[in-house]
């Protein structure tokens, strides 16, 4: 467990190039008046565990006024809290608080679409065609006969289609609007000066309150294609009509500006999900973001070739930009690792969710301890979604009627939804909410399964062999061991069987400095000789040839200094 030390992020202003990351699902990390919902005064509450566990920073999902049809994506107000989360004066003190415990805060900005509830959409729907109003979005006319046929044939990221039709004031049928998520969240028109200039002021509002930072949300797809064709069968690079446009460059560019005229500059932090590597370093050229989620490495199975190659393109890709990695197993989106993981194919994308796909919660969590351990090794910044440092399963027998997201829903009930990754963390062993709220208090927004607490800060705190003890040693080993700011390179020739350009095998093996990490994905291999255990992701096995590394396990290892006995229990 780390010691409080205020000064360890605030004196370096490249903290986000290798900081550890924490993400909170504001609705779902602690609940501080007993309504049943996460809150602010919850999360300022658990601060000291969050400093405790070792993060440099928080981000948060969106907690600003929004009537939540997307899990608060759908946003009505930057400027304001949504009052079930608190209020902008409870924002501000718990930037305030966290940073005064070394900790720096990110926020969460949507600049693809806002709330249909949203101040600017309710008066383009008054306004009518052709009025001003509607050109900060994507109102037009439909085709065929009456304008009945959408605009585009473009499918959503939510399954469905991605055109709405409004009613004129007379009662007659309208306009279409442009949604490429739900009918609740229409687009916006990033060719308006408005949306320009009033993102840029958005951006200053939140960072001269001491946001550190922003995560912008679906990044790549701001900018759409005006003529709006359909999307080409293979489309080639920017030629897609809403992903990725050329065009969408000039607008980060813009916010980097506004990032450093601070004296602290403030950092952008993209989601991008492009297969197309080169494209997506083109996001982390010097004057655009910072860092960019690595949504590959998430998806990829519990294979070592695929996560191998996966660690080498995306180093590759990171390289030329002079930008960080970043690494995540998980997050608000995805399926947890200890269930992922689990699966005959532990892969991960979200046309292959499905009710009743089986899991070995035994294996998952094996797994899962030593993603933890590989991907705190490899070089730049870790992102940790809430829970998974306590080991939370998927919750997915969560009851059909207390279902939120709009995926599953929208999917006809054929995808289970991201809910299952949403279920309120447990802080103790018992209660009505094992500590999520106040004992007493109302019952969670969606029910927390049997057996939660077992699972809880409580339970783990005090168990050495928990995962949150895991965290906690994994967390501290990275700041503290110098090793971990080192160069970065594959270890081929340690293993017998892994050979130089033999990347076949279930084994990955590389350095940091002098540390040696090692991540088994096969059955059990001796460990090499000469090296002292510093941390394993679970209990080393005495074989015929001495100390073994067990199947899905994961170990840090440094040479044993000339003279001195090897040692094998890990410290």
């Amino acid at each position: 467990m780390r010691e409080d030390d205020s000064t360890r992020t605030t004196a370096d202003p490249t903290w986000w190039r290798d900081a550890v990351i924490y993400q909170v699902y504001v609705r779902s990390f602690a609940d501080g008046d007993g309504d049943g919902t996460g809150d602010l005064a919850g999360v300022r509450q658990r601060l000291p565990y969050l400093r405790d566990l070792g993060v440099d920073a928080i981000w948060f999902t969106p907690w600003y006024l929004s009537p939540l049809a997307d899990g608060g994506y759908d946003v009505a107000d930057y400027r304001e809290i949504d009052p079930q989360f608190g209020t902008l004066t409870e924002a501000e003190q718990l930037i305030a608080e966290a940073r005064e415990l070394g900790i720096r805060t990110i926020v969460d900005v949507v600049p693809n679409h806002v709330s249909a509830a949203h101040r600017w959409f309710q008066a383009a729907l008054d306004a009518g065609p052709g009025s001003p109003e509607r050109e900060r979005f994507w109102f037009h006319p439909g085709k065929g006969p009456g304008g009945d046929e959408m605009p585009t044939h473009w499918v959503s990221d939510f399954q469905g289609t991605t055109w709405t039709r409004t009613t004129n004031h007379d009662g007659t049928p309208g306009e279409w609007y442009l949604h490429l998520f739900t009918p609740e969240q229409p687009d916006l028109n990033w060719n308006h000066p408005d949306v320009r200039r009033e993102h840029e002021d958005i951006l200053r509002f939140w960072f001269d309150r001491g946001a550190a930072g922003i995560r912008i949300d679906s990044a790549a797809l701001l900018v759409k294609d005006a003529t709006l064709p359909e999307v080409p069968a293979h489309p080639g690079p920017g030629e897609h009509p809403h992903v990725d446009r050329d065009e969408i460059h000039d607008i980060y560019r813009g916010w980097r500006t506004v990032a450093e005229s601070y004296d602290e500059p403030r950092v952008l932090v993209g989601e991008v999900w492009l297969a197309d590597r080169s494209r997506f370093a083109q996001y982390l050229r010097p004057d655009e973001m910072h860092t960019a989620f690595n949504f590959d490495f998430m998806a990829r199975p519990w294979d070592a070739k695929s996560l191998r190659e996966s660690v080498q393109t995306t180093l590759d890709a990171h390289a030329p930009v002079g930008a960080p990695a970043t690494w995540v197993l998980s997050n608000h989106d995805v399926t947890r690792p200890v269930t992922r993981y689990g699966r005959e194919d532990s892969a991960f994308s979200f046309g292959a969710k499905r009710f009743g796909t089986p899991t070995d919660l035994a294996a998952g969590r094996r797994r899962a301890r030593a993603a933890a351990l590989l991907s705190a090794a490899l070089p730049g910044s870790l992102y940790v979604y809430q829970g998974d440092e306590l080991g939370l399963p998927e919750v997915e027998d969560l009851p059909l009627d207390v279902i939120n997201d709009p995926m599953h829903f929208r999917s006809g009930g054929v995808d289970p939804g991201r809910d299952g990754c949403r279920v309120p963390l447990p802080w103790a062993r018992g209660g009505s909410s094992q500590g999520f709220g106040p004992d007493g208090g109302t019952h969670p927004w969606l029910p927390q399964p049997a057996g939660w607490g077992d699972l809880s800060v409580e339970a783990q705190a005090g168990d050495d062999a928990s995962m949150l003890s895991l965290y906690r040693r994994v967390l501290a080993l990275r700041h503290d061991d110098p090793a971990f700011r080192g160069g970065f390179a594959w270890a081929d020739d340690v293993f017998v069987g892994s050979g130089p350009g033999d990347v076949t095998g279930d084994l990955l093996a590389f350095t940091r400095g002098d540390v040696l990490c090692v991540v088994n994905l096969g059955p059990a291999v001796p460990l090499p000789a000469g090296y002292d255990v510093l941390l394993a992701s679970a209990d080393l096995e005495q074989g015929a040839s001495g100390v073994e590394l067990p199947t899905d396990t994961a170990a840090w290892l440094r040479r044993t200094p000339p003279g001195h006995a090897t040692g094998t229990t890990p410290t």
